[in-house]
């Protein structure tokens, strides 16, 4: 039951102690919000497009509460390209090539690339190496250089390659005596992935032709893969589910790439995490000697 009171009514219940409710008014804007809400879902439910509904509700909000949805990548956007005819290319013109490519990101967060180091081309000829040192990628120290393996972990590697009487290529200095420069140092992708990560499946897909020119060309005797990700690249055409297996279980054995026998290893960066593991690096290196050693 509802009661109708006038003023003078209510003031008289108010003397007796008689407390009676009065409902609030509704706010005109609360009502006009919850009239704008039943004609939208009245529309919704009759059949007006969801996005119409959205769109004129996007555009009747204020300008500083207004959602912005960037807009999406079409889904058949072109990769970016990598020179064509890599497989083609004589020794500068591969360089120019990696010096150029932009056919994943790591182009645009790069310094430089990073081809390689070894004995001076000379002409368009590539250099005749007995060896070649493969890493994983570049980091910051070889990013900013131009060259793989600086740093201390560099500094391990040329330690490494001094045990086997080897040394990396400097300029126009003269090797040391006893030491041969017959070794070129490269690493699987050529350009430095962000934050020294792991790289990343898609962008050794993209570099993993310019490794296979690069052993093309230079024909080494020896193939030295530093790390999990230079011998995966290296591997994955040999090795069923390479990517599986743990680097320890790679090591002790003699592989092939295009012909040229593969010795598995332990990235020097690693080796400077775990001094433990460098006695077996050494039995690594002795492996790839003898190998080299062996009759064809």
């Amino acid at each position: 039951m509802s009661l109708d009171l006038d003023k003078r009514q209510r003031a008289m219940l108010r003397e007796m102690g008689v407390r009676v409710w009065q409902p609030v008014p509704t706010p005109a804007a609360l009502v006009q919000a919850e009239a704008e809400v039943a004609h939208a879902i009245n529309n919704i439910a009759v059949g007006a497009r969801p996005e119409r509904a959205a769109a004129r509700f996007d555009a009747e909000k204020p300008a500083a509460t207004a959602l912005r949805v960037p807009a999406a990548v079409p889904l058949d956007a072109a990769p970016l390209a990598r020179p064509q005819g890599v497989d083609r290319m004589d020794w500068p013109a591969l360089q120019a090539a990696v010096a150029t490519c932009r056919a994943c990101a790591l182009c645009d967060s790069r310094s430089q690339t990073v081809f390689g180091v070894g004995p001076v081309a000379a002409g368009a000829a590539a250099p005749q190496v007995d060896w070649l040192i493969v890493g994983e990628a570049p980091g910051e120290n070889e990013d900013l250089a131009g060259e793989p393996f600086v740093g201390q972990a560099g500094k391990l590697l040329d330690n490494m390659l001094l045990a086997m009487g080897l040394q990396r290529n400097q300029g126009e200095a003269p090797p040391q005596a006893g030491l041969s420069r017959s070794i070129f140092i490269t690493n699987v992708l050529k350009c430095r992935p962000p934050a020294n990560r792991n790289p990343d499946p898609a962008e050794v897909a993209q570099c993993e032709p310019y490794l296979q020119r690069q052993v093309e060309l230079l024909q080494p005797k020896m193939i030295l893969a530093l790390g999990k990700f230079a011998a995966q690249s290296l591997l994955q055409g040999s090795v069923p589910d390479v990517q599986k297996i743990p680097l320890g279980k790679l090591r002790g054995q003699v592989f092939s790439y295009l012909g040229v026998p593969v010795v598995v290893s332990y990235h020097p960066a690693y080796l400077l995490r775990s001094l433990g593991d460098k006695a077996k690096a050494w039995d690594d290196l002795c492996l790839a000697l003898d190998t080299l050693k062996r009759p064809a």
